[in-house]
């Protein structure tokens, strides 16, 4: 669907709750016209506030515009700057960073891929957009005949399209506080994948904090996490996703630097699992950037 937004469609825009695909191009745009971003600065509710808590997903809200409008006008802000998001949201870059500080990830190569690159990295294989979140445009091909079509889907997000390795192990993720990483929590969905379907669709997911694991793969998973957020400059909080490749080798697949906020979202629990309810971690982040401001440091800082 990518003609004009029938009444249907706007109402869906308006409706509360989430369904269980992504939102069609359609109504991304029309978001996106509604979220126009000039005026941002200018709004009284901003200029007059002591911080601005984000709470927001896409790229204009994780990928650093945001934060870059937020600068412009000198107003303080919860989370990483305009780089740093901009460096996790970039998969490929972000990658690259994980490599740099060794921190395992699964392989990956950029589209359009030799056919002989396509085989090294094996089937099943997952083709998303680089620069897209909630699993939006994400597909698993098991062989090479699906891999056109998962690729034209994914180009219908972003104009870069990731092809990455395939990691068939438990999904895990930990929450990161400043520069202490929270507890481990495992994510069980019903996919193979935890898709977009099974992240915003009640009882579709499983979700284990503290996570049943030995103290050594907990500790493991910790100690990259904390890597990863440092390796993308990344400040407040941040939530670091892995798979688990065999017995006990890590695979980061990638950092969300606004992850949900809701009290039953992921980092959240990471917190409550650690003694941190969700009133103390709001106060927390809201200290961190407060902090910034007190100390004469820029919002970018």
């Amino acid at each position: 669907m990518d003609g004009p937004l029938d009444a249907a469609d706007e109402r869906a825009l308006l409706e509360p709750g989430v369904g269980k695909n992504p939102p069609s191009l359609a109504e991304l745009r029309a978001l996106a016209e509604r979220e126009h971003l000039q005026n941002l600065t200018e709004l009284s509710e901003l200029v007059n506030a002591e911080v601005v808590f984000l709470v927001l997903h896409g790229r204009q809200g994780e990928g650093g515009e945001i934060q870059t409008l937020l600068e412009s006008g000198g107003i303080t802000y919860t989370g990483s700057g305009p780089l740093a998001s901009g460096l996790a949201m970039d998969k490929d870059i972000a990658k690259r960073l994980f490599r740099s500080a060794k921190i395992p990830t699964p392989d990956w190569e950029m589209w359009p891929v030799p056919d002989e690159a396509v085989m090294e990295l094996g089937f099943p294989l997952v083709v998303k957009p680089s620069k897209v979140g909630s699993s939006v445009g994400l597909s698993v091909v098991d062989s090479s005949n699906g891999l056109e079509q998962a690729v034209s889907t994914a180009l219908q997000y972003d104009d870069e399209v990731m092809l990455e390795q395939f990691v068939a192990g438990p999904e895990y993720t930990v929450g990161v506080l400043g520069d202490r990483a929270l507890a481990v929590g495992e994510i069980i969905p019903q996919h193979s994948t935890f898709d977009y379907e099974c992240k915003y669709t009640p009882g579709k997911t499983q979700e284990i904090f503290p996570a049943q694991v030995p103290n050594e793969l907990t500790i493991l998973l910790q100690t990259l996490a904390v890597r990863a957020h440092k390796a993308l400059k990344l400040r407040d909080f941040s939530r670091v996703d892995f798979k688990l490749a065999g017995d006990s080798c890590p695979q980061c697949l990638e950092v969300n630097t606004l992850p949900g906020l809701t009290a039953t979202s992921l980092l959240p629990q990471s917190a409550t699992a650690c003694g941190i309810e969700f009133a103390e971690l709001c106060e927390a982040i809201c200290r961190a950037a407060l902090r910034r401001a007190q100390c004469g440091n820029k919002p970018g800082t």
